[in-house]
């Protein structure tokens, strides 16, 4: 459920720009999480399957706008998680990260989602840093109290 809604917000995000005439490519959502560690039950596969259920669910309203999924185990570690966010962004073409369980992956996938000015949804991520010291105007940060 909240991975719909993440997805949901998600793309109404990257279609806040210009409209353009010409073909516009593919919105491409990287959802990085856990999929095989301690938060894989509540952040893994499941969270996949319900941003897929989300696009679909979106496309049935606007078919004329592709968007596609992409999905890695960042492992809950800082390192992995930011290097897939690199490659993502640099070389996949990924528009935003969502879910990012794990305080310190989230911490490091903020930091180059910062860098490269680019959207991420922080949903599994407890820490206040991410809406304190380490805030920054493209992260947004919806998790448990």
């Amino acid at each position: 459920m909240i991975a719909s809604r993440l997805v949901i917000a998600a793309l109404c995000a990257a279609m806040a720009g210009p409209a353009l005439a010409q073909t516009v490519p593919p919105i491409k959502i990287g959802v990085l999480n856990d999929r095989t560690g301690i938060y894989a039950d509540f952040a893994g596969q499941g969270s996949v399957v319900g941003a897929q259920m989300a696009v679909e669910d979106f496309q049935k309203t606007h078919p004329d706008i592709k968007v596609e999924i992409l999905a890695a185990d960042h492992q809950n570690k800082a390192d992995v998680g930011s290097a897939i966010a690199r490659k993502w962004y640099d070389e996949d073409g990924v528009d935003m990260i969502v879910d990012v369980p794990n305080s310190a992956v989230a911490l490091a996938v903020n930091e180059v989602s910062r860098e490269k000015n680019k959207v991420l949804i922080v949903s599994g991520g407890g820490t206040s840093d991410l809406t304190g010291p380490k805030c920054a105007p493209n992260t947004i940060h919806w998790t448990f109290d």
